[in-house]
Order: C-alpha cells, then sequence, then structure tokens
C-alpha cells in the first residue's frame, strides 16, 4: 500500500503514475483503476503528459514518459554528475543559459540546463530534442560525428562542411540566429577519457547580450568548462 504524503494533489498525481506504470490506460480506464473523476484524471494525467511523466502510445493510451529515465539517469551518469558541478560555475561566469546536448542520430538531446535567474534567457527544456542543421550545439556534435552522419545532415543544414572544418580546428563553434531569431550561442566538445567527443556543452542567449561574435567573448570560459568536464569523467 502506498503511503500518503498529506498533499492531496500530490498524492493523487503519484497514483496515477502508479497506475500506469502497472500498464498503459486512457482516460476511462485511469478513471476506473485510481477512482478519481473524470476531470481531475484528466488533469493530472496532461499536467504530467506536459512535464514528460508521462507520453501517449499509438492508440493514445498513457504511458509513462520520458523524463522518468532522465531522471534515474542522474544516478549513475558521469557526465550528468559533472554537469551538475560544471554547468552552474558557468551560468555564474556568463549570466546566460547553458546546456549540455548528446546526439541521437541525427539530432541532438538536451541532457541538462540552467537558466540565469532573471532577464531575457534561451530556455531549451531537458529533454528537447533539436535538429542538427542548425546552432552551434549542432555543429560541434556534427562536426566530431561519422561520416554517414554529417551527410545525412548537411544537405539541410544552415552551415557547411567547411564551417565543421572550423570547428575542428578551433575547438568550439559559434552561431547567431540560426537555430531562433535573436539567439546566439557557443558550443564546445566534451572528451570521454579515450579523447572521444561525447557532448557538447553550450552557452545561449540574446543576441542583444551574447553579440554577433559571441565566441570572441565566451569561448574561452566554454572551452575551460568543456575541460573541468572532461577531467571530471
Amino acid at each position: 500500500m502506498r503511503q500518503h504524503s498529506g498533499i492531496g494533489v500530490l498524492d493523487k498525481a503519484v497514483g496515477v503514475l502508479h497506475t500506469i506504470a502497472e500498464s498503459p490506460c486512457a482516460l476511462a480506464e485511469l478513471c476506473d483503476r485510481t477512482g478519481l473523476p473524470r476531470a481531475t484524471a484528466h488533469r493530472l494525467a496532461v499536467g504530467l503528459e506536459r512535464h514528460r511523466l508521462l507520453a501517449r502510445d499509438d492508440e493514445g493510451r498513457w504511458q509513462l514518459g520520458p523524463a522518468i529515465t532522465e531522471l534515474a539517469a542522474h544516478i549513475d551518469d558521469p557526465l550528468l554528475a559533472a554537469g551538475a558541478v560544471v554547468l552552474p560555475q558557468l551560468r555564474e561566469t556568463t549570466g546566460e543559459s547553458v546546456q549540455l546536448y548528446r546526439r541521437e542520430g541525427t539530432t541532438r538531446v538536451c541532457v541538462a540546463a540552467l537558466e540565469p535567474p532573471a532577464g531575457l534567457r534561451d530556455t531549451v527544456p531537458v529533454g528537447a530534442r533539436l535538429p542538427m542543421t542548425a546552432g552551434s550545439g549542432a555543429k560541434v556534435l556534427l562536426a566530431y560525428s561519422d561520416t554517414a552522419t554529417q551527410q545525412a545532415v548537411l544537405p539541410a543544414a544552415k552551415f557547411s562542411e567547411h564551417a565543421l572544418a572550423e570547428v575542428r580546428r578551433r575547438g568550439w563553434a559559434q552561431s547567431v540566429a540560426e537555430r531562433e531569431p535573436g539567439v546566439a550561442s557557443v558550443s564546445a566538445p566534451v572528451r570521454d577519457a579515450n579523447g572521444q567527443v561525447i557532448a557538447a556543452i553550450s552557452v545561449s542567449g540574446p543576441i542583444d547580450r551574447m553579440g554577433r561574435r559571441p565566441g570572441a567573448r565566451w569561448a574561452a570560459d566554454l572551452l575551460a568548462a568543456a575541460e573541468a568536464l572532461t577531467e571530471r569523467l
């Protein structure tokens, strides 16, 4: 029997998660199994879905969402453990949004992110999947990816193969209004103990603050943060 915290909405939400963890279900079945009124069950399930704790399968039933796995991964993922130390320092130094991205096929996934406490920001939620066709993080990950992945992405990319060679030459990438209008970013590769690029660390924010040559301002700090991550891996 599950314990109750005394916080009604929290206990109901946890009950919904446990119920759906047992087997996926649509709204009517969720109401039957939890005993919740239809409006309450729907509101909680949609809210949990918004936070990616639930997702819909091909038949429209709720099932556990990707955020469950992502949260669990923080327990034993060396990259995320290192990021928990390094990202706050980088955010404090730059005053901008900071992210960690991993490549999955021809997309990149935000696995960690921190936002500045105030002002305009470039919000990229953890778990967000972004195309590899634009942005400094995409350039970094693509520059060190295999030839097949590069050939699949470059025809639709907002940058050229020459830009990837430039990333490899100087060790970082920048972008201005590539991924989002009004947003600039700088990214650097994160390497494992064998020297393989496993992630990209990024700083992003409004062009008005970052400037049109964001690398000139933040590349050195970003490279130091990437090195700190590598040392902790």
